[in-house]
This record gives structure tokens, sequence and C-alpha cells, in this order.
């Protein structure tokens, strides 16, 4: 069974993206994560379609971690309502997995 997962979330700046990501890191909730820059988004937010400039985060984690990162995600995260979706791993190297596993808890 493969225990990898992948978390996604947005930030609205840059500064706020390092935030979250250097937290996740830092805390072992993340092994890696990776900022996409200024992808723009179009959502549906109270009744009204909203354009937006985010950055994306790749989050590299594990499935016991997600609660942890959620939680971190919405401590951190300036929106009422973060983005946080976790993806399963369906295979992967398993040097890459082993390193997953052993930089996040």
């Amino acid at each position: 069974m493969i225990n990898a997962r992948i978390v996604l979330t947005t930030a609205g700046s840059a500064d706020e993206a390092r935030k979250i990501a250097e937290a996740l890191v830092d805390r072992r909730l993340a092994a890696c994560v990776n900022i996409v820059p200024q992808i723009e988004s179009v959502y549906r937010w109270e009744g009204k379609v909203e354009h937006a400039a985010e950055w994306l985060l790749v989050i590299k984690t594990q499935a016991a971690a997600f609660k942890r990162v959620r939680d971190t995600i919405k401590e951190l995260h300036a929106y009422n309502l973060p983005e946080c979706i976790m993806l399963d791993v369906c295979d992967g190297d398993q040097e890459y997995l082993d390193w997953i596993k052993k930089n996040s808890s």
C-alpha cells in the first residue's frame, strides 16, 4: 500500500505561499512543497464569478499527516475557505516514495 499523498491548495500571494510551504516542511508535515507561481483561478464565491491570481502549492506528504496539513493551512491562510484537497498516489519511484515517508510524518 502506498501512503504517499499529494495535497493541493492555493494562496493569494507569493509570500503567503512561501509561509505555508515553509511551515509544512519545517513541521515535517510535508517532504516537499512546489509553488507554481501566478495561476489564474476562476471560481464562484458568494454568488458571483470571481477571477484571481493565485499561487498553487503541490504538497508531498503522507495520508496520516493530512489532518495536520489541513489544520496548518487553515491556521496560516488568509482565505475564509482555503482549498485543501488530498489526492491518492497510485504508484511512483520507490526511492522517491521512501524519501517522502522519511521526511514527513
